[in-house]
């Protein structure tokens, strides 16, 4: 498939012929990253929300599709919005919703921050443009998590507002300071979220998306909507990751593979406590040296919160647990997991 990296499309108050009959064809009918701009009834105020910069994470469009179709003529939301849908290409490519970017190209969720102007960090380039020139109050990115597991929400720092915006949506927020070219990390003069709404093929998921989707466009001041709502909130997650050269495997027991055979129901770990001495799977020979966690000063920590018991790889103190995978892709190019120590949260 030839990408197009500077083409953006923008549509103004879309009607029902142009939205098409479900978000499948909806999504059909776009030829590239796409701008729906919806006049609200304070005009002088946006909100932004992004969603597909995975291709194979659909709540986030089929919520705004839903929203779109059943907002009715007299119908305004408080302010403007802004909905941008970035990753077309990699979403309608077959099977439909099942890519999360194009095979050779780049994870646009780590392409945004970077001073390159070419594929897609030129992309990316150009979403931030079409974010910032609205000036928005807020941006919210909708996405899934790659394992099955409940809603959370990620920003790179503890405000009001943050905790508001994830209070649409979920219950629990991560405060992270890691570094990867996400969208959240663009500093857009206001606030910024991830919204990961559970597993892709959990109707839940849509729903969760749709129904904070609903609050976020109705509500006019949103920035003390945490007082409704608690937002637990946990800090500065970590990364467990396969080192390039170990081979990922998943597995109900161990069949004596190389590099690392995590368990096969891992992503039932999701957001749940995972205790001390609890085992994730098998190591071959070279036991912890397959894997890394680069803390903040870019070293290595990974015997600070893991060991091994004979080859079983285990957790050294409690963790909870985020993003655990069984998608091998995901686990080799991205990370097998995010946690962060037990109690460091408040």
């Amino acid at each position: 498939m030839v990408v197009d990296y500077n083409e953006i499309n923008f549509l103004k108050d879309p009607d029902l012929i142009c939205l098409k009959s479900d978000y499948d064809q909806f999504l059909m009918s776009l030829t590239g990253p796409t701008v729906i701009d919806i006049s609200g009834i304070d005009s002088s105020r946006t909100r932004v929300i992004t969603t597909l910069i995975h291709g194979n994470e659909p709540s986030g469009l089929i919520a705004i599709h839903r929203w779109l179709t059943h907002l009715k003529p007299q119908q305004r939301p408080q302010t403007n919005l802004r909905f941008i849908i970035c990753s077309v290409e990699a979403a309608s490519a077959s099977p439909i919703l099942s890519h999360r970017f194009l095979e050779g190209a780049l994870d646009l969720n780590r392409c945004f921050n970077k001073e390159l102007d070419y594929g897609y960090f030129k992309r990316a380039n150009i979403i931030a443009k079409a974010i910032k020139e609205v000036s928005p109050e807020v941006v919210v990115d909708i996405h899934n998590t790659s394992g099955f597991g409940p809603a959370f929400s990620v920003c790179t720092d503890k405000t009001e507002m943050a905790l508001s915006l994830s209070a649409l949506f979920c219950h629990s927020l991560i405060i992270s300071d890691i570094n990867l070219g996400a969208l959240m990390e663009v500093d857009f003069g206001c606030q910024a979220v991830t919204i990961e709404c559970g597993g892709s093929q959990d109707q839940q998921s849509h729903e969760i998306a749709y129904q904070g989707l609903c609050k976020l466009t109705s509500f006019d001041d949103i920035s003390r909507y945490h007082f409704e709502r608690d937002v637990d909130v946990f800090l500065q997650p970590l990364r467990l990751q396969a080192k390039p050269s170990c081979d990922i495997h998943y597995g109900q027991t161990d069949e004596g593979k190389s590099g690392l055979t995590l368990v096969q129901n891992i992503e039932q770990f999701n957001y749940g406590t995972f205790w001390k001495e609890q085992m994730l799977g098998w190591l071959d020979n070279n036991g912890l040296e397959n894997l890394q966690v680069i803390n903040h000063a870019g070293k290595n920590v990974v015997e600070q919160y893991f060991e091994l018991r004979e080859n079983q790889l285990v957790a050294k103190i409690d963790l909870n647990l985020f993003m655990a995978t069984s998608v091998t892709h995901i686990a080799k190019t991205d990370c097998l997991l995010y946690f962060v120590p037990h109690k460091n949260q408040f």
